[in-house]
């Protein structure tokens, strides 16, 4: 396998038609039909440094590989920060060259780096990704309940 030249970094303004055919990549992977409306401010709020949602993004050769999108909230179980990972994706064709756990071992230094508490992520039971996941974590026993009032 060749080693490919892959950077990590905050995404750009520039960066949004790259990123925009990932996340509809990662939303036909989980059958998720976004509008485009919360696709438009999504990025909007990745890109503002005043708010909890920030991006990370993965260039092969300056093409964008992958993505992880994050939200930083407080808790009721901890002082500092928690990090949720909400978004990780890959393109398929540059998948398992060790993209993904880049960005993950990304997150885990930002978390020590800036004091936050922890860092969680969710995954359907079967998905593939999970031998990945497996080797930063073990998966709980907690189960997610969700009611979906707006897709806005």
């Amino acid at each position: 396998m060749t080693e490919l030249p892959i950077s990590l970094r905050d995404p750009l303004p520039t960066d949004e038609a790259d990123w925009r055919a990932l996340w509809a990549a990662y939303n036909a992977f989980y059958e998720a039909p976004i509008p485009e409306r919360v696709t438009a401010r999504t990025w909007q709020r990745i890109l503002d440094p005043a708010s909890p949602i920030f991006g990370r993004l993965a260039t092969v050769k300056d093409r964008a590989a992958g993505f992880s999108v994050s939200v930083l909230h407080e808790g009721t179980w901890t002082i500092a920060p928690i990090c949720y990972l909400e978004d990780l994706f890959v393109a398929p064709e540059l998948r398992g060259q060790g993209i993904g756990r880049m960005l993950i071992a990304d997150l885990v230094k930002r978390c020590q780096a800036h004091g936050w508490s922890r860092l969680y992520w969710h995954t359907r039971a079967d998905n593939s990704a999970r031998r990945l996941y497996d080797e930063f974590a073990a998966a709980d026993d907690f189960v997610r309940y969700r009611l979906i009032f707006s897709d806005t």
